[in-house]
């Protein structure tokens, strides 16, 4: 199993940071603790994370702010990967912002409040139809407004967000592809094509609800069986278990996971220390 993999212009560690969890609740406002925020920045870089992941739209404008305030310098080697696609009202509603001019002016806003004049990768976060207000944007303009913020200088490669197998294979038609950031787990891998596709492409595949989603009434990795046992035999968590499961699954699976919480970060990052045997893979086999 690698450790690393490439990302546009950089090669970066396959375990990397989430920052969606450092806002307040429901992604909306400060942090309930902003200098535990800041520390965990702070701490994920001196772990070694070389790849955090972002949004103008978490907040908003919370999470990008706290990583100019704790990282900004940033290391040379760092790379940091925003979306667009987007916005939020007061009331913490999710709005699409999904037309060429939307993208490009949410690429600039990013760039002002991470404090860079590029981007390592922006992903296109696609709108699902039944959003109330989303409008049917097609593909080819959206990409080829962010391969023209590319060939700007602005951002270094594209990505997309939430999307299908089709969606990316008329994508690559346009421009290169760099990551793909759609949900995927032990528990829900109906996105396997996408993955597959983009493991034969060389595209960093970055999923997010790792461990399950986030809605309470679907499944969780770490409330499986087979999850469980495989942890209390290795002596690890269930959730390191379950991210580990992912590194194992392809070498371009890149992490992100998130917290507000230095403890729960180190956990997260010795998921890398993790390797899976023949035995743990088959057992888990049975989880999915």
């Amino acid at each position: 199993m690698t450790d690393t993999f490439p990302l546009a212009d950089r090669t970066v560690r396959r375990v990397g940071f989430g920052a969606m969890q450092l806002p307040g609740p429901g992604v909306m406002g400060p942090p309930r603790d902003r200098d535990g925020a800041l520390r965990v920045l702070r701490r994920a870089v001196e772990l070694g994370v070389n790849h955090i992941d972002t949004a103008q739209f978490y907040g908003p404008g919370v999470s990008n702010e706290l990583i100019h305030e704790a990282l900004h310098p940033y290391a040379a080697e760092l790379a940091i990967v925003s979306k667009v696609g987007a916005r939020r009202d007061t009331s913490g509603a999710w709005l699409p912002a999904q037309h060429p001019a939307d993208l490009r002016a949410d690429v600039e806003e990013n760039l002002r409040t991470l404090g860079v004049d590029r981007l390592t990768a922006v992903n296109l976060r696609r709108m699902d139809e039944h959003v109330e207000g989303a409008t049917d944007v097609p593909l080819e303009d959206q990409v080829g407004e962010l391969a023209a913020l590319r060939d700007e200088g602005k951002i270094a490669g594209v990505g997309l967000s939430t999307v299908s197998a089709a969606d990316l294979g008329a994508a690559r038609t346009i421009t290169e592809i760099v990551c793909v950031q759609n949900p995927f787990s032990l528990v829900d891998q109906k996105d396997s094509d996408v993955l597959e596709a983009s493991a034969e492409a060389g595209i960093a595949y970055v999923p997010y609800f790792p461990l399950g989603s986030a809605f309470p009434h679907l499944p969780k990795v770490t409330d499986q069986p087979a999850v469980q046992a495989v942890a209390q035999r290795r002596g690890a968590t269930a959730a390191r278990v379950g991210l580990a499961w992912l590194l194992a699954r392809a070498d371009n699976v890149l992490l992100i996971p998130g917290t507000s919480s230095v403890a729960h970060l180190e956990e997260n990052m010795a998921v890398a220390e993790l390797s899976l045997t023949p035995e743990d893979l088959a057992e888990l086999a049975s989880a999915a």
